[in-house]
């Protein structure tokens, strides 16, 4: 029998292996990490979004506690006092409802999937595939 000897050069299946299944892991790792700051990114717009929300709501209570009785007996004056606390409270309920609705539509842009993250592990899986 006679055996082969292998030089540097050559290099064995199970060196080539041992070398993908390295790079494949390697991979792997980089692309939770890209995932970790994709996500990390968005939930970042999102709660720059939910600040809005919660100012609309900060403006709505200060609006209500420093103006609503200044506003219902200012028309009281001129209307019955139950229809001036009314007309008060529908303005400003439209008033808190504005930034509100802003922030909640901009909310409803963020897309929460990683989708760089998506498409680069698809790219890595057909490269993988490649390669074995």
């Amino acid at each position: 029998m006679e055996y082969q000897t292998y030089t540097q050069q050559e290099t064995s299946l199970g060196d080539l292996f041992s070398r993908l299944s390295e790079q494949a892991s390697t991979l792997i790792r980089q692309e939770i990490q890209l995932a970790q700051t994709e996500m990390t990114r968005k939930a970042t717009k999102a709660g720059r979004n939910v600040a809005f929300i919660a100012l609309g709501a900060v403006i709505a209570l200060g609006a209500f506690f420093s103006v609503i009785a200044a506003l219902i007996l200012v028309l009281a004056q001129v209307m019955e006092a139950w229809l001036a606390a009314l007309v008060v409270a529908v303005v400003l309920a439209i008033a808190a409802a504005l930034p509100i609705q802003y922030g909640i539509s901009k909310l409803k842009q963020i897309d929460p999937a990683p989708r760089r993250t998506i498409e680069t592990m698809r790219e890595n899986k057909e490269w993988l595939t490649q390669q074995i």
